[in-house]
């Protein structure tokens, strides 16, 4: 059976649950009416939250953290994979200056993933890792003053299959500053507007956040469509597939789109900024097939809800599949997919960071996000957007320790 068959199998799906109103329920108050402590009511309609008004602030009776029994530390999983990263940087023939960024693994444990270290050799001038002030991102920055730069970059990772399981609902809260955070607009990754009218629309009267969620998962894979022909994960513009009305592209895009609107109807969301290291159990055409992955770069994405935590999601991958795999709508292995990636990560995949609208040190200029290394030499600036050769490769194996 299709491993992501014996999955969907395994997880029980949460149900829309659409709100009714009651028998002579009283009229909604005016949206500029007043209460009488005189501040203005929220404003009526189906979606219960928005990005000021977000599902954190008043969560469903139940799936508040705080109103559930003493949370109990998580099992950790039993089957773990290591990987070994190993990024080659050559500069032979450029005889300018020469700066790299290099996006390293999650730099906290986690239950799906774990850092075992870094080790690294070259002729740099300057070398060591950086962890970003808000902590969403760590990055190996060094710089060459001589030509013919060299460096060779191993990192040991760990990783175990990520699956939600809506059963449970004693996850500790998350923290309020992080929380907020992903509830913001980024540069490309609106939160009102535009976003919150197709969230509406979209949610309707589902009142349950899962739900609501699932909902906008199904709606980006049934409306967006997925670009092979785009360099590297594209470029994750959601406001410009709003304002166009056309969805779609890589899995920064689609990913993207997923977040964006989860954020507009007060779901805290965010990408998952990270590498395909090995072959996938699902559809070959969702890993790596040998030991490249200089270009495996791939977005996930995840959302919160109170009492459960951080919910892996992949909607870009759902496309990828029917794009690259030709499976019809009414395939049985798309069905199956459908119900794995709402809730299941399969770690064949490092995640680098969370970080977004990012300010590399030595570097003038930000950057929406950061999944490829960044390479300037001179004024050029080389990453993996090209499409022609790069100065560096990536090769991933999967070690016994």
């Amino acid at each position: 059976m299709l491993a992501s068959e014996a999955w969907a199998a395994r997880k029980p799906q949460a149900k829309p649950a659409a709100g009714k109103a009651k028998p002579g329920a009283k009229p909604v108050a005016k949206p500029n009416a007043r209460n009488v402590r005189g501040r203005t009511p929220p404003p009526s309609g189906p979606v219960a939250h928005t990005a000021e008004d977000p599902v954190i602030e008043r969560p469903p009776q139940g799936t508040s953290a705080s109103r559930l029994p003493p949370v109990k530390a998580p099992e950790p999983p039993t089957e773990w994979k290591t990987f070994e990263i190993t990024t080659t940087v050559n500069l032979k023939g450029r005889s300018s200056p020469a700066k790299l960024w290099l996006p390293l693994p999650l730099n906290q444990d986690t239950l799906f993933q774990r850092t075992l270290g870094h080790t690294w050799s070259g002729n740099t001038s300057n070398a060591g890792m950086r962890r970003l002030p808000d902590g969403d991102l760590e990055v190996f920055h060094c710089d060459w003053s001589e030509s013919d730069g060299r460096l060779q970059m191993t990192t040991l990772v760990s990783t175990a299959d990520r699956q939600f399981d809506v059963t449970k609902r004693t996850v500790a809260p998350e923290r309020e500053d992080i929380l907020r955070r992903n509830l913001r607009e980024s540069r490309l990754i609106p939160n009102d507007g535009l976003a919150h009218q197709l969230g509406e629309r979209i949610v309707g009267r589902i009142k349950d956040p899962v739900a609501q969620a699932k909902a906008i998962f199904d709606w980006v894979v049934d409306n967006s469509i997925y670009d092979p022909s785009l360099p590297a994960c594209g470029t994750g513009d959601v406001k410009r597939q709003l304002i166009n009305g056309q969805y779609g592209g890589r899995s920064a895009d689609i990913n993207g789109l997923f977040v964006a609107i989860c954020r507009a109807i007060g779901i805290p969301a965010r990408c998952v900024y990270g590498l395909r290291v090995g072959p996938s159990r699902l559809f070959r055409s969702l890993g790596i097939n040998g030991d490249d992955a200089t270009r495996g770069q791939h977005v996930r994405a995840e959302f919160y809800i109170p009492g459960y935590g951080w919910i892996p999601v992949d909607p870009s991958d759902v496309r990828r599949a029917i794009a690259l795999e030709g499976l019809s709508d009414r395939d049985s292995k798309l069905i199956a997919l459908k119900k794995v990636l709402f809730g299941v990560w399969e770690m064949n995949w490092i995640a680098f960071n969370v970080g977004t609208d990012v300010s590399l040190p030595g570097k003038n200029s930000n950057l929406p996000f950061l999944l490829t290394p960044q390479l300037e030499v001179g004024s050029s600036t080389l990453n993996g957007s090209q499409s022609g050769p790069l100065p560096y490769t990536i090769k991933t194996r999967q070690i016994e320790l």
